[in-house]
């Protein structure tokens, strides 16, 4: 199976910037979307960031413009730069493959593959 596993998540102070990474392993994705999701204590899991295959991008209106995808399919790897952190941001962030995906995902019922989540916290 697919693992997925992120890293880069911690304490950050209001304004300050984490990068978050999701390396891949396992079995073959083919040319899959990825895409970041986050998600806090009594809401549901919300969609941030994803990427296509050949690298086209959607954000979620929250996040445009302070955080970027982007993503290195020599290393199987994914990546999210956070910018401008405010509050609001932290959450446990998530990371999701589409296996043989086209386009950039919004939705989490379209992703195949989850890592564990790691935990974002921001300072005010």
């Amino acid at each position: 199976q697919v693992q997925l596993v992120e890293s880069g998540g911690g304490l950050v102070e209001a304004g300050g910037s984490l990068r978050l990474s999701c390396a891949a392993s396992g079995r073959t994705l083919g040319r899959y979307a990825m895409g970041w999701f986050r998600q806090v204590p009594g809401k549901e899991r919300e969609f941030v960031a994803a990427i296509s295959w050949s690298g086209g991008s959607a954000y979620a209106d929250s996040v445009k413009g302070r955080f970027t995808i982007s993503r290195d399919n020599a290393k199987k790897t994914v990546y999210l730069q956070m910018n401008s952190l405010k509050p609001e941001d932290a959450a446990v962030y998530y990371c999701a493959a589409e296996r043989d995906g086209w386009g950039a995902p919004t939705t989490h019922a379209r992703y195949d593959y989850w890592g564990q989540g790691t935990q974002v916290t921001v300072s005010s």
